[in-house]
């Protein structure tokens, strides 16, 4: 029996190559001479590097500004000429500690920028996973650290962050760097630009009169600076926008693009059963994350998932086992890699059951 195992993290529990170690051992605690392949996996957000290193790219280590401006340690992944960078590394929402007023109008994404001329020097393709951004900046910070200016009517430079944003009269991009190598922009959400502040602004400290702030921010931004509002530009608070006009991005599937990079396809070919499995798999996981992309992408071989909690149970997938439905949310926190396990082996039982 052959069990491909390609799992995405399981958020505040599990990594993506921890959960897939876990499945690992539930397969082999029912079939101990089964061929396991893991390839943990994602959609461009949060835990893409760690992915990419797990299936054997080189891990950089670098020093970006963080979304409020601190210094923060970032990595990015290199793997066959690509290299692969988390926005999150530079601008996450867990860098801002407690989010409030306050950091969801001053965090932008200068050190995005950073990162991607980090990475650019290695490769001639950079896959730009977002999501998880403490910023509504509209990547205005991106474009800052590219060297473009933000200046007010008076001329002076705006200080950064997306509550600063409709003060802006003109933008100076005479010293804006354009990178000569290949950008895609990996997304998982469709959300544009005009939309990112009243979807994503409350998630990251904004109250109301806060969303309305940024929201006109954003619009002025795109009006002075010609910002795309079209699917995909509003993720991350509007980086998705930043990254398709000042690093020429293309918009692509953040979990087909990691897939494809990993090789999914000829790992799957001969497999039995996949296993794939997050945190939380409900309506928004059928959008675009990474394990209905797994399913999806598996060629018809049986697809189980292993999910924390689990609202949903698309066609794509053979079974859905949820961890809660053995324990209370808490203790399926506290011991997921247990839990995990002996979930893989529920599916390989159910999997391999005659008829």
């Amino acid at each position: 029996m052959r069990v491909l195992i390609a799992p995405d993290k399981f958020k505040g529990s599990l990594t993506a190559p921890a959960a897939a170690a876990a499945m690992r051992l539930g397969v082999l605690d029912v079939v101990p001479d089964a061929d396991v392949v893991t390839m943990p996996v994602a959609d461009g957000g949060e835990g893409t590097v760690d992915a990419f290193v797990a299936a054997g790219a080189t891990p950089h280590e670098v020093v970006v500004a963080g979304p409020l401006g601190d210094p923060v340690s970032a990595r990015f992944a290199v793997l066959d000429g690509t290299a692969v960078v988390e926005a999150a590394q530079a601008c996450g929402l867990a860098l801002v500690g407690r989010p409030s007023t306050k950091t969801a109008l001053a965090a932008d994404t200068v050190g995005v920028a950073q990162l991607v001329l980090a990475a650019a020097r290695h490769v001639d393709r950079v896959v730009l996973g977002i999501g998880g951004s403490a910023s509504t900046d509209g990547g205005s910070g991106l474009a800052r650290g590219l060297g473009a200016r933000l200046l007010d009517a008076a001329g002076a430079e705006l200080p950064p962050g997306g509550g600063a944003l409709a003060d802006l009269a003109r933008l100076d991009v005479s010293g804006l760097t354009r990178l000569p190598v290949d950008v895609q922009l990996a997304c998982d959400v469709t959300a544009g630009l005009l939309d990112a502040a009243y979807v994503y602004a409350a998630q990251k400290g904004a109250g109301p009169d806060d969303i309305e702030r940024l929201a006109l921010g954003l619009r002025c931004w795109a009006e002075v600076a010609g910002l795309p509002d079209v699917p995909g530009s509003g993720a991350a608070g509007g980086l998705g926008a930043g990254a398709i006009t000042f690093l020429d991005a293309t918009v692509v599937s953040g979990a087909d693009v990691v897939l494809d990079r990993l090789g999914f396809a000829a790992a799957v070919r001969g497999a039995d059963l996949v296993l794939t499995g997050e945190g939380s798999f409900d309506d928004q996981s059928l959008t675009g994350k990474a394990p209905i992309g797994v399913a999806r992408a598996a060629a018809g071989v049986p697809t189980w998932l292993i999910a924390g909690r689990a609202t949903v149970h698309p066609p794509e997938l053979a079974g859905v086992l949820a961890l809660t439905e053995l324990a209370d949310p808490a203790t399926a926190m506290r011991d997921a890699a247990a839990l995990v396990r002996r979930r893989a082996a529920d599916a390989v039982r159910a999997a391999t059951l005659p008829g």
